[in-house]
């Protein structure tokens, strides 16, 4: 493993007794963006979208270049970050969708406790706003799973505006233009565009799937950017008294996508409509995570919160345009561009600004929050480590372990800076610190590596369980 790199700066701080472990409970805020890329927020090389309130989360905590997520799509990775536990370990390998997501008995198992389970189990208040799709039905409500409180829905997408999508500009995709022809179309008032680029229609994402306040369904008219933003900074506000866990998921910048007309304005320069929408919708998070941050001050408990942002999956860049530069692939695949996101983690007076390099997954941040905000550590196993001691300097050391995928066929781990990778066929060998776009294979030159990795894969996979669906 590479070695953890602090700045002069850092380095001086952590002989300050500011870093030691805090003696109470801290509030826990994990932000989830979806579908975005890892290369779009500017700390991440990001150059014509501008995302000052993310890049400032970074400059002022651990920014982590190689922080990854165990599944490329939504609702798998989802599951291991709400365990701490690969979800391959209890079925979850496949991404339910539309009508599967509700079917009877597809879901996150009610077996496998939550992160919100266990810290409301040691006396905090949780929430969850915005996006579940970790099932459908009764047995998987947010609310049976360890959530205080639901705003949001429980699929995999929703519409950001209710229908006619007023105040905002909705890019969709279709089969058939009207004319019967290929490419793009617009309405005349310009409001909507059809592209058939992808060659599908736009996935019903709002069918059976309701807004929600726990149970009930709202008639929301905000759009859900700014409702999510709202919803949040609410909670913040009741809770400042007492310890807290938010799980604040956002469904920007996924699909259907809509760009709200301010932020349509502010990217008229961009000349692609389809990237233009992307920047409206990426700058409208940006914005709304900026106000969450600055809830956090106001409420006078920023220095008492781990923030932790990330997105669920790497981008789909022919879906949205959302770029994983300069990785390979994106979303569905196990290529770096599909699993390696943008990963972020802050806490103020605890953290030091940081920018590190060493390998990291979704997991840890979940094992993080549980071994600070558990009052009696949970004996399940969990495959996370707990990343507070390497954040605030107590250990410059970081216990060096493989990192491992596994979606049907497509099979991937990664050991120090080598990248194992198959997909129904042989494996392909990577040198991610001189190859991070995985463009050499180097598997006919390393075969000893292959079979040593290999192996470790195979003894890893032997402690998984077959898919509950497909």
């Amino acid at each position: 493993m590479k070695r953890l790199y602090f700045t002069l700066c850092a380095l001086s701080m952590l002989a300050s007794p500011l870093f030691a472990n805090p003696s109470s409970k801290p509030n826990i805020l994990f932000i989830v963006a979806d579908d975005l890329g890892y290369g779009e927020p500017g700390c991440y090389g990001g150059k014509d979208i501008p995302t000052p309130n993310l890049d400032g989360l970074a400059a002022g905590g651990a920014r982590f270049t190689s922080g990854y997520v165990t599944a490329p799509f939504c609702a798998a990775s989802r599951a291991a970050l709400m365990t701490g536990r690969y979800q391959t370990r209890f079925g979850f390998e496949f991404n339910p969708i539309g009508a599967k997501n509700a079917a009877p008995g597809i879901g996150l198992p009610v077996e496998e406790k939550t992160i919100a389970d266990r810290l409301r189990d040691s006396g905090y208040a949780t929430g969850l706003l915005g996006k579940w799709h970790l099932g459908g039905t009764a047995p998987f409500h947010p609310q049976r799973r360890g959530f205080d409180e639901f705003f949001g829905f429980l699929h995999e997408g929703h519409y950001f505006v209710p229908p006619p999508w007023d105040g905002v500009t909705t890019w969709l995709r279709r089969k058939t233009l009207p004319d019967g022809g290929k490419g793009r179309w617009t309405s005349t008032d310009d409001r909507i565009v059809w592209s058939t680029h992808l060659g599908t229609n736009e996935h019903e994402y709002d069918t059976d799937n309701p807004l929600l306040r726990s149970s009930q369904p709202v008639d929301e008219k905000a759009n859900l950017t700014d409702a999510f933003t709202r919803e949040a900074c609410d909670f913040i506000g009741r809770h400042k008294g007492q310890p807290w866990f938010l799980y604040l998921s956002y469904n920007a910048v996924h699909s259907p996508m809509q760009g709200a007309d301010a932020y349509m304005a502010k990217f008229a320069h961009i000349e692609d409509i389809h990237r233009r929408i992307f920047a409206a919708m990426l700058a409208h998070l940006d914005d709304s995570v900026g106000k969450v941050l600055t809830q956090l001050g106001e409420s006078g408990i920023e220095d008492n919160t781990l923030v932790v942002f990330l997105s669920d999956n790497g981008g789909p860049t022919k879906e949205l345009t959302s770029s994983n530069v300069p990785l390979r692939g994106g979303k569905g695949e196990l290529w770096e561009g599909g699993i390696r996101v943008p990963f972020i983690v802050s806490w103020k007076g605890q953290i030091p600004a940081m920018v590190i390099d060493t390998p990291v997954t979704s997991l840890d941040a979940t094992t993080t929050a549980l071994e600070l905000g558990e009052s009696e550590p949970n004996k399940a196993k969990l495959d996370g480590i707990n990343l507070f001691p390497l954040l605030t300097g107590e250990t410059s050391g970081f216990p060096g372990r493989p990192l491992f995928w596994r979606v049907g066929k497509k099979n991937a781990l990664r050991q120090d800076d080598w990248k194992l990778i198959r997909d129904g066929r042989d494996w392909q060998l990577y040198d991610l610190a001189h190859d991070i776009s995985e463009t050499t294979d180097l598997a006919a030159k390393e075969p000893a590596r292959v079979q040593q990795m290999s192996a470790l894969w195979d003894q890893w996979n032997a402690e998984q369980v077959e898919p509950l669906w497909k």
